[in-house]
């Protein structure tokens, strides 16, 4: 029952933190030199997080408070009740060097009527590195060109127009990212990952949701353990891969490994790579694929077809095709163990 109810106060806090109001006043707001500043370091027990790089001479802080409201106690609080309850919290926001601190703890861990949501929104300049942690609330990370790191155990993750190296994770909640460029590498434990216009070496990885991709270029994993994949527009080399569901791939440009264990495959590849290989294990597989290109074929299924093999030798019947196209060439591998082999 405890674990339920910390559980239920994570999930809270992070509703919480997502229905402050855009207009609502921030509890401090605390100023720094922008020149001075290189690093920005914030944690919280129980809020969001955001940073949003600017070119103001400025760096600020903004600290909102709310009541946890997941026990039927949320509210507008009094001056005198708010202060009261934040006796139970540390609460700081200071310059360390050439960082800025921002930092909240519940000093009693007791998440019951009278904690509070505390949350941090950053304006700092472009080039400085994050890190940022949230037990219990969204991250949001926008404009930020240095190095981004982060971890929220019970929210979303929100980054827009970053570059540099990019890691950021979450156990409960889902991710979006989105023109972002560098070292990308996006975790979730329960939820689905949305990527558009990402270029670099990309890692996309989630144990329960969905993945959809558009427009990403560069050295491409993305692997869900239970939920669907859909890409538009992948260039360079993609690695795409689920235990649980089907993949929808469109306009494939390079090197392409896609393989999954429970659903069907539908593939569009534009321009071939080094290689194709593409897999499954019980389902249906259907791939588009220049044909007029110098291509080493090794195919199997249940049932293959394969229509007209133009300027083909080797050998084949409905369930292989093992041979050379167009003089042969690049390796193309297409494996489906319980289920039927449509090639275009």
């Amino acid at each position: 029952m405890k674990t339920l109810n910390v559980l239920l106060a994570i999930l809270f806090i992070s509703f919480a933190s997502f229905a402050q109001k855009e207009n609502e006043k921030p509890y401090i707001v605390k100023t720094f030199s922008a020149n001075a500043i290189k690093n920005l370091k914030m944690n919280t027990s129980g809020g969001s997080l955001s940073v949003t790089g600017t070119n103001d001479s400025e760096a600020r802080i903004e600290v909102y408070i709310q009541p946890n409201n997941w026990n039927g106690s949320g509210g507008n609080l009094s001056k005198e009740e708010l202060e009261e309850r934040l006796k139970n919290y540390e609460l700081s926001v200071t310059q360390d060097g050439n960082g800025i601190v921002a930092y909240s703890k519940n000093k009693t861990n007791n998440w019951g009527k009278k904690s509070l949501s505390i949350a941090f929104k950053a304006f700092v300049p472009e080039k400085v590195t994050t890190d940022l942690n949230t037990s219990g609330g969204s991250i949001y990370v926008k404009g930020i060109t240095g190095n981004a790191s982060g971890r929220t155990s019970g929210g979303s993750i929100s980054v827009r127009n970053c570059k540099n190296k990019i890691g950021l994770s979450t156990s409960g909640g889902s991710i979006s990212a989105d023109n972002c460029s560098g070292d990308i590498d996006l975790n979730t434990s329960g939820g689905s990952i949305s990527a558009s216009d990402l270029d670099g070496t990309i890692d996309l990885r989630t144990s329960g949701g969905s993945i959809s991709l558009d427009a990403l270029k560069g050295n491409i994993k993305a692997v869900t353990s239970g939920g669907s994949i859909k890409a538009t527009e992948l260039r360079g080399e993609s690695m795409v891969k689920t235990s649980g569901g089907s993949i929808v791939l469109r306009e494939i440009y390079g090197t392409l490994d896609a393989a999954t264990s429970a659903g069907s495959l539908d593939a569009e590849i534009l321009e071939l790579g080094k290689s194709l290989n593409l897999s499954v294990s019980a389902g249906s597989m259907t791939v588009k694929m220049p044909m007029n290109k110098g291509i080493d074929l090794d195919c199997s299924a249940q049932k293959i077809h394969a229509g007209s093999l133009n300027n083909f030798s080797g050998s084949f019947d409905k369930t292989y095709i093992k041979g050379k196209l167009n003089g042969g060439g690049i390796p193309v591998n297409l494996r489906v163990s319980t289920g039927s082999l449509t090639m275009k």
